[in-house]
């Protein structure tokens, strides 16, 4: 049951048994079977304060033994004084739910008497600031039980506005919820069927309303600090998204990221409809470019892949045809060619890309399979000239060119000829071959120029020019430095050097004739 629902049923028990009663007209009997009726549906009174979710019986202080009376209302016709209406006797008989975190409050029916008076005639007063106020009658029992019955009535209004009270300080409670409800028992004191401190009670109503309108604003404040919060986020995510449809070229990545984008703005909260229309304006209009740049790159894309894809397929003909040739050096340089123009057309489809590279490779494969086989084929038929190169190898390592130069040069010459009638050897052995007859040719020549530098005339002749050079650049850097002229003479310096080298080689030459 909410708040406005307890107040309304509290409201229309009070119209029903608690309106001031009219001077009754000599004779008008008060029923007596009434009180007896009415206790033996509700609970005994419970001590203390009645909460504020229910509002007490008119006689929630009698027990069924005492059959207390219950209060007439105003204004009754001249015949009868009714009984209470069914509605309010069964509302106010349902048991009092215990309040959800009101604090104690105390009773400010401690001494009703402070507050109110019954007079002879059981007309029940509350004193006011602007004086008394009739709020019931009483025309059975003592007349502090009317006191105490609608003391509890006071405190059943109280214990509401603590209710309120503490859940604005708990944060709980909706604060506008809290300060209409606050006006509405406000507005309700002066016709409240209630006696206790009405003026007390009213100034702790104003500090619910208080209460309530700082809360009110501590929320708007909050909200509109969500809402800043909400647009900074937003423009910081079209901020991204328009980077990314301006500048990105990793499609993927950035097409996954402004789906991250757009799951992530529809968790945001708070924005006004103005400016989050606005900010969508500019989000769409970034996916929108991103799309088209996406859409535009894959489709010249396309068109690149369309044309390498017709380039391979030239390359793959030739290649085929290519692969029952017989010109084994020059078809495989080809192929080379082929295999440099095959990646400088770059990528076709994937699914064609795929199949052309097999059909290529396959032609390639067929070719070098063919002349693999051919060059094993020669290759056995060449063992025996390796064999044959192996025995003058054998007589050529023996030829020593220091006793007889001509001798040695003329032998070596035989072999050379003998070489080459022999042919052609193994592919894994020609390095090796080769490299033995080049050693025995370096040999004979080495010594042939080792003679000529013993026999050469202007050996000596070479010598002393070079060390007049020597001498004439060494004065020049003399001059040089004692003029001051550093880097003159550095330079004359490094020449000296560099002759002083060759005179030391043409020394040696004369010294080893």
């Amino acid at each position: 049951m909410t708040d406005n629902d307890e107040r309304a049923e509290a409201a229309v028990e009070s119209a029903v048994v608690e309106p001031a009663a009219a001077e009754p007209e000599a004779g008008t009997p008060v029923p007596e079977e009434a009180p007896a009726a009415v206790a033996e549906q509700e609970p005994p009174a419970t001590p203390d304060a009645t909460p504020a979710d229910t509002a007490p019986s008119p006689t929630s202080d009698a027990t069924p033994a005492d059959a207390a009376p219950v209060p007439t209302p105003d204004a009754t016709p001249a015949d009868a004084a009714p009984s209470p209406s069914p509605v309010a006797v069964t509302r106010a008989a349902a048991p009092a739910a215990a309040p959800e975190t009101a604090p104690h409050v105390a009773a400010a029916s401690t001494d009703p008497g402070r507050w109110g008076r019954v007079d002879a005639d059981g007309t029940v007063y509350v004193r006011t600031a602007d004086g008394e106020r009739a709020v019931g009658s009483w025309q059975a029992g003592e007349p502090e039980e009317g006191l105490a019955h609608f003391a509890r009535r006071f405190d059943d209004i109280r214990t509401e506005v603590e209710l309120l009270a503490s859940r604005l300080a708990s944060g709980s409670g909706d604060p506008k919820q809290a300060a209409t409800n606050a006006r509405h028992i406000k507005d309700s004191l002066a016709e409240a069927h209630v006696v206790g401190d009405l003026v007390g009670l009213e100034a702790r109503i104003d500090q619910v309303l208080a209460g309530a309108s700082e809360a009110i604003d501590r929320v708007k404040h909050a909200r509109e600090e969500a809402r800043t919060a909400s647009v900074a986020r937003k423009q910081e995510l079209v901020e991204e998204a328009e980077k990314l449809a301006e500048e990105s070229t990793q499609w993927k990545v950035a097409g996954d990221r402004l789906r991250g984008i757009l799951d992530e703005w529809k968790t945001i909260k708070g924005v006004d409809r103005k400016t989050d229309e606005q900010l969508w304006r500019r989000f769409s209009k970034a996916r929108d470019t991103f799309n088209r740049r996406r859409g535009s790159h894959f489709a010249d894309l396309d068109r690149q892949r369309a044309t390498a894809k017709t380039r391979k397929q030239e390359l793959v003909e030739e290649a085929e045809r290519l692969s029952e040739s017989d010109d084994w050096g020059h078809t495989a340089g080809r192929y080379k060619e082929l295999m440099l123009e095959w990646k400088a057309a770059g990528r076709a489809p994937k699914d064609a890309d795929d199949a052309l590279w097999q059909r290529f490779r396959a032609a390639q494969d067929a070719f070098f399979s063919r002349r693999s086989s051919v060059f094993d084929e020669r290759d056995a038929e060449f063992a025996d000239n390796a064999k044959k190169k192996e025995e003058l190898l054998t007589e050529a390592e023996k030829i020593n060119p220091q006793g007889d130069l001509d001798g040695a040069r003329a032998h070596l010459h035989r072999i050379q000829e003998r070489w080459e009638e022999i042919g052609k050897v193994p592919r894994e052995r020609i390095r090796e071959l080769e490299g033995r007859l080049r050693s025995v040719e370096e040999k004979v020549r080495a010594a042939g120029d080792a003679q000529w530098r013993r026999t050469d005339p202007e050996a000596e002749a070479r010598a002393a020019q070079f060390r007049e050079r020597v001498q004439q650049f060494e004065a020049q850097a003399a001059k040089a430095r004692a003029a001051g002229d550093k880097r003159r003479a550095e330079q004359a310096e490094a020449q000296a050097a560099q002759w002083r080298e060759w005179l030391a080689a043409a020394e040696q030459a004369v010294a080893t004739r």
